[in-house]
């Protein structure tokens, strides 16, 4: 039985909780610097005297760093380590939240906000790309939607720290907070091994054959060599796989998986930005206080919870294909019925659905992504498909500022636009989206 085989049919241990919370935590740092943002925009409105147009820049220029830093990020971690990037990442994104707060001007936070969004952007595929790597076929898609329900937690925090921080002390103080999981990274580097995966694809081997028997002997398997009941025997191992670049993501059976995730994640992305970057400067657009906006935010947040959890049952028992076609239908739906609410009861009730069925679409398509390429170009693969998506995510906040700006639209336009991307995104996974669940990573590459 190959490494890779070996992984996947183990059952679920304490190691793998221990990774699910470990690399989950720095999934809900990630959110909590991206949430802080978005609760500090209207403020800054009002303090520096903002134009809507100026606004959606500060949430573009994030999402121009978030798609340099996935590409480069995923590229890099099939060649150096999964493991090395993400603790990078972290770091990165940490400090330069922290920076953030001392922003003298608005060419000064568009800087520092470009330097966060390249850590976050890097992080992500990396993370998901480490964990779906080490997870059993039977568990895998809920692991990686429970990975992504971290998010919500993130954004929780940052709901938090910005109601109670921002109108007390200001909102540098909630960016220097935000630098705080710069810490996290000594425990990470401990907690969290090396893929076995990718060292197996680079040929070190013995390192890799160490790993998987650690986690073996957490799951009460123990491989002495010799025939037992519980023995795992060690297959031949594959020669070192060569590297892969952007265009033999376009080549054999690649190139419709290729174009399936990208259409997937630049839709999902554009509608996600657009609708939760701008989400508290549209309800105080509405006539809402903002301390009002933030509770209404956090109800919302608190939505994406259920979401996660339903969608990481879902994933495994009726597969991928079906469940991310309801949940991005179901956030279409309300995303109309969103901007069409005018009073306070439609908003919570249909922002708390629409935040229910986007963030339960976001877990499936992390594990969707992954899911979609071999081991040599699996981090390549998922970072540049995030990569294009955030293309989404730089447009969305600048296309709302132009059409609230400029263009004199309502809201209700703005949501009727989002309805029609995240139809053609259920188009998208309905004609060309595979089914993967149950089946291997080696199986289904």
């Amino acid at each position: 039985m190959s490494l890779t085989k070996r992984l996947e049919n183990l059952p679920v241990s304490r190691f793998h909780y221990i990774l699910l919370i470990t690399a989950g935590l720095g999934w809900m740092f990630d959110s909590m610097d991206t949430g802080i943002v978005s609760f500090v925009l209207p403020v800054l409105m009002k303090t520096w005297n903002l134009s809507t147009e100026q606004v959606g820049y500060i949430g573009s220029i994030g999402l121009v760093g978030m798609a340099l830093g996935a590409v480069l990020g995923g590229s890099i971690a099939d060649i150096v380590g999964r493991k090395k990037v993400f603790a990078f990442t972290l770091a990165m994104y940490s400090i330069a939240t922290g920076l953030c707060g001392l922003s003298w001007n608005y060419g000064s936070l568009l800087f520092f906000r470009f330097l966060v969004g390249f850590g976050l952007g890097g992080q992500l595929p990396v993370a998901v790309t480490l964990v779906s790597e080490f997870s059993p076929v039977k568990h895998r898609g809920k692991f990686l939607v429970l990975l992504e329900s971290f998010w919500a937690a993130g954004w929780l925090i940052a709901a938090l720290i910005s109601y109670v921080v921002i109108p007390r002390f200001g909102w540098p103080v909630a960016f220097f907070i935000g630098a705080a999981p710069a810490l996290y990274i000594f425990y990470l580097w401990k907690a969290i091994p090396e893929s076995p995966r990718y060292l197996e694809a680079k040929g070190r081997y013995a390192e890799a054959e160490a790993i998987v028997a650690k986690v073996e002997a957490q799951a009460g398997i123990k491989y002495t060599g010799e025939k037992e009941e519980k023995e795992v025997t060690p297959a031949p191992a594959a020669a070192p796989a060569s590297q892969v670049t952007v265009l033999d993501l376009f080549k054999g059976k690649l190139l419709r998986r290729t174009v399936f995730l990208w259409i997937m994640w630049f839709g999902v992305v554009f509608s996600y930005y657009g609708i939760f970057t701008w989400l508290p400067s549209l309800l105080a657009l509405k006539g809402f206080a903002l301390t009002k906006s933030f509770s209404y935010v956090m109800a919302m947040t608190l939505a994406q919870v259920p979401g996660y959890f339903s969608a990481a049952y879902f994933v495994d028992k009726i597969g991928r294909k079906p469940t991310m076609t309801v949940y991005i239908l179901g956030t279409a739906v309300c995303a109309y019925f969103f901007g069409q609410a005018n009073t306070a009861a439609m908003i919570l009730t249909f922002g708390c659905l629409m935040s229910f069925f986007n963030l339960g679409a976001w877990g499936v398509i992390y594990t969707y992504s992954p899911e979609m390429y071999p081991t040599r170009a699996r981090a390549t693969g998922t970072g540049w498909a995030a990569g294009f998506g955030r293309i989404g995510g730089i447009l969305a906040p600048i296309v709302v500022g132009s059409m609230l700006g400029t263009m004199k639209m309502t809201t209700n336009a703005v949501f009727v636009m989002f309805t029609i991307v995240l139809i053609i995104v259920a188009l998208d996974v309905l004609i060309l989206g595979e089914e993967t669940k149950g089946k291997s990573l080696d199986d289904i590459n």
